[in-house]
Order: structure tokens, then C-alpha cells, then sequence
């Protein structure tokens, strides 16, 4: 008598969706939700052009020659670094928002994973950032700011790129402050920090002030960004702070990140 042996299998699990759950849909609505934030739009894509006319319009700075363009040229791109700046810890720090609201909260009830988030914001950011140079780039085109393209090429990447550390600085501030004052406290925070960086004032480079703005978040990507127009090259120290400056906002980022889903 042959003996049937029946085995039987559990339920089978869910896959995992791939990819984590990222979605080009949630992605969009980011993105969207982003440009209806006012303020957001009035910040990252019309105070930077403005700043440029304000301080790089002058018809001295037009006719004063850099070894590869004009000084109007060297304050545009100072602006839009300051604009993708702006625009990416902007979009990293609307995570503040979303936890007051506790939106971040409904999110993890869904198939998104933690990574797939955070690169949502990410992405975000560094969209907003992209528009914020470009704009500024358009109106310093028209106003006669002159380099050779591609040095426009490589100012433009070279700072939308390097904006990706104020992503993180963004996130991380987004789990560190509260929903109704992270905006309050970024703004004037991002403003010293750019009149630190050299961004708004050109620095003699051998006045102590100079020294100091070397450590100073700002200094190391406004100066790879106009390298190309200086001709500079890529300095050590300006990548240097580049560096160090990222492995602090993403250290920061992640503490605090693994801090609150640890609540969940």
C-alpha cells in the first residue's frame, strides 16, 4: 500500500514591488505640489534673476573681461547656484510639512519604501534646482552676460550638480525643525550662508574674511561652479568642502531619518 505524502505550501507572499515602489506618478505629483507652494516659486525662481539684475548689470561689470567671459557672467552664475540652492532644500525640507500633516505617515501604509521616498525628494529638488539655473541663465543671456557655450555647459552642471548637497542639507533640516518654522529659519540661514560663500560679494582672497568663507558650505561649490569661467580649474580645497560638506547633511539626513520611522 504506497503511502501519498501531500505537502502543503503556505500563502504565498506579495512580491515586493520593484524598484521599492517608486512611481512616475507619485513623482509628478511631487512635482506639482512643489509649483502650487507659492512661496516656493517666489524664492527659488524669481529672487535669484532678480538678485542677478540688482548686483551683475552694471555696464562696468558687461565690459570687465574674465579669462573666459565677463564679470556679468561670474555674478549670473554665483545667482543661479544661489537659485538651485535654494530650490533643493527647499524641496528636501517640504518633509516637515509632510510630517506634520502626517502624509509621511499614510505613505509608509503603502508599498514605497523609505529609499524610494527620500529619491522622490531627491528628485524633486533637483528639478526645481535645474529650472532655478536655467532661468537665471535665460535672463543673464539677455543681459549680456558672455562666455563661450560650453562654458555655459559646464558653469550650469557643475552647479546644478554641486546643489544636490543642499538636498540633503534640506531633508535633513525637514526631520530636524518643526513644520511652522523650517521655512522661517531656512530662509535667513541660506541667505548668511551665501553672503558667507562669496555668492552675493566677491571676496579678496587675502582678507581674513576669505579664509573663513573656505569653510563655509557656500565657498566650495560657487567656486567649482565658475571655475570654468575663471580659469581656476577644479581646486582640491573648493572639493574638499564640496565633500565634507555632503557627508554632514547626509550623515545628518540619516540620523534623523532612522530616527523618526523608528517611531512607526
Amino acid at each position: 500500500m504506497s503511502t501519498v505524502t501531500r505537502t502543503t505550501a503556505g500563502p504565498r507572499p506579495a512580491d515586493a514591488p520593484r524598484g521599492g515602489g517608486f512611481s512616475l506618478t507619485y513623482l509628478g505629483l511631487e512635482l506639482r505640489r512643489l509649483l502650487r507652494n507659492r512661496r516656493t516659486v517666489v524664492f527659488t525662481l524669481i529672487m535669484p534673476p532678480v538678485f542677478f539684475l540688482i548686483f551683475g548689470t552694471s555696464e562696468r561689470y558687461r565690459t570687465e573681461r574674465l579669462p573666459h567671459g565677463n564679470v556679468t557672467a561670474y555674478v549670473m552664475v554665483s545667482m543661479a547656484v544661489y537659485g538651485a540652492m535654494l530650490a533643493t532644500t527647499s524641496g528636501g525640507a517640504m518633509v516637515s510639512v509632510e510630517r506634520a500633516q502626517g502624509w509621511s505617515r499614510q505613505l509608509r501604509l503603502t508599498p514605497l519604501s523609505p529609499i524610494a521616498y527620500v529619491l522622490t525628494k531627491v528628485v524633486v529638488a533637483m528639478a526645481m534646482g535645474l529650472a532655478a539655473v536655467v532661468v537665471v541663465f535665460v535672463v543673464g543671456r539677455f543681459e549680456h552676460a558672455s562666455m563661450p557655450l560650453h562654458v555655459w555647459f559646464a558653469c550650469g552642471v557643475i552647479g546644478w550638480l554641486g546643489s544636490l548637497v543642499f538636498a540633503a542639507f534640506g531633508l535633513f533640516t525637514g526631520y530636524l525643525l518643526p513644520a511652522e518654522n523650517v521655512m522661517q529659519v531656512l530662509g535667513p540661514v541660506l541667505a548668511v550662508l551665501a553672503f558667507a560663500g562669496g555668492l552675493f560679494v566677491p571676496l579678496d582672497d587675502d582678507s581674513a574674511f576669505a579664509d573663513i568663507s573656505r569653510f563655509t558650505p557656500m565657498n566650495g561649490l560657487g567656486s567649482l561652479s565658475r571655475a570654468p569661467l575663471t580659469g581656476d580649474g577644479l581646486t582640491w580645497t573648493a572639493l574638499a568642502n564640496v565633500l565634507a560638506w555632503a557627508v554632514v547633511f547626509v550623515g545628518g539626513a540619516v540620523w534623523r531619518f532612522r530616527r523618526d520611522t523608528a517611531r512607526v
